[in-house]
């Protein structure tokens, strides 16, 4: 099973935190929106071999296109490609698209997930990341998808520059209120040449502190965790039946293809990225040409990247899996490099698998580095 990720780069404005790749022109979006199903159709034998469980529309800001032109590539993807019968097909969304009559007619489409980006229920946060949504259109949309979807995500970001601990709580409890089955929450970042990153430089703004993030994504997960969330990933919290199958795709190892502008693929021993450009990208496409770097991972790179992904996750790094795949001196380097995070109580391993521990999970990106190799074959 494999999935296919769709680019959508488009937005009203650009949050001051995001270094995706978007524009907020849509000049060019008819001629993009073409050139994403011409690409559907170029790669469709790389995987002629392979059943796609899930279609993600992501971006920048999916709900931008029309529900025709969102349902005119899913044809494309259900008319090339093997489909299982009831794929998963996610659609990222923010509030200010999501009019009770447009959720409707998404209900009424192929979609059956939305991932909503809410990120605070504050004015005050929405305006320093500025949202192009209120605090008041985060929650009329909620009130009114959730009448017509089950299957919902939403996005919150915690360590916001004066979002004290208290308010950080009543984020989740309001989130909590609408009964959503599925949220991801992620630290705020400060990615170089952002407009967050400026305001920073300049003395604008205050810069993000790390121990507040901490704690606030330590309140996170208790909090989930007390109703009914998994944390099946260090980002992720799902209801039992509602991890993302899109999601937990990449981080099992599975083969995605992405398609659009900057969209990246996998197949177990390449990874590639398309051109971080809509112009470039339109012209190469409508030449037939797939505007593509192609890396080929070395045996050291897939054991990195198994690393990085299984740490992250309730399942772990699989000690068995490690020694079949890679050889028994990667098993022993791994062991032995996890042993000063175990001995610290960051790591543990159970039933033939490395996990973080609670204490350990916010930092499992930072260990995970620590475990990798350099320099072999």
């Amino acid at each position: 099973m494999s999935g296919i990720y769709i680019h959508i780069p488009f937005c009203k404005q650009a949050c001051h935190y995001c270094d995706f790749h978007f524009s907020t022109s849509l000049k060019k979006k008819d001629d993009l929106v073409k050139a994403l199903a011409k690409e559907i159709v170029l790669r469709k034998d790389e995987f002629k071999d392979t059943v796609v469980e899930t279609i993600y529309f992501g971006g920048g800001t999916p709900s931008i296109l029309t529900n025709d032109e969102l349902q005119f590539l899913i044809d494309e993807v259900q008319s090339n490609y093997e489909v299982v019968k009831h794929p998963e097909i996610t659609l990222e969304a923010n509030p200010d698209d999501l009019s009770k009559e447009r959720i409707i007619e998404l209900s009424n489409s192929s979609i059956n997930r939305l991932s909503i980006g809410i990120q605070s229920f504050f004015e005050t946060d929405l305006k320093l990341m500025n949202r192009a949504h209120s605090a008041e259109e985060a929650k009329e949309c909620l009130s009114f998808a959730t009448q017509y979807f089950n299957n919902i995500s939403i996005d919150l970001i915690y360590g916001v520059q004066g979002a004290s601990h208290e308010q950080w709580i009543k984020n989740i409890d309001i989130a909590l209120s609408y009964n959503i089955p599925h949220i991801s929450s992620y630290a705020l970042t400060v990615e170089p040449k952002t407009a967050l990153a400026s305001f920073i430089s300049k003395g604008i703004i205050e810069d993000v502190d790390d121990d507040q993030a901490h704690e606030q994504f330590h309140m996170l997960k208790d909090k989930l965790e007390e109703q009914g969330f998994v944390h099946y990933e260090l980002s992720n919290f799902g209801k039992e039946g509602y991890f993302s199958k899109n999601n937990t795709a990449y981080w099992q190892g599975k083969s995605y293809l992405g398609i659009g502008p900057s969209a990246h693929s996998f197949n177990g021993n390449q990874r590639g990225w398309n051109v971080r450009n809509n112009s470039k990208y339109i012209r190469a496409i409508e030449q037939g040409e797939l505007p593509m770097e192609i890396e080929t991972l070395t045996k050291t790179d897939q054991y990195n990247e198994y690393i990085m992904t299984g740490l992250r996750t309730i399942w772990g790094v699989s000690l068995l899996k490690v020694n079949s795949d890679f050889g028994e001196s990667y098993k022993n380097y791994l062991i032995q490099q996890a042993e000063v995070f175990i001995n610290q109580h960051l790591l543990y391993i159970d039933d033939e698998h490395i996990r973080v521990t609670k204490k350990g999970q916010f930092l499992s990106d930072g260990i995970a580095s620590e475990l990798f190799k350099i320099n072999l074959s």
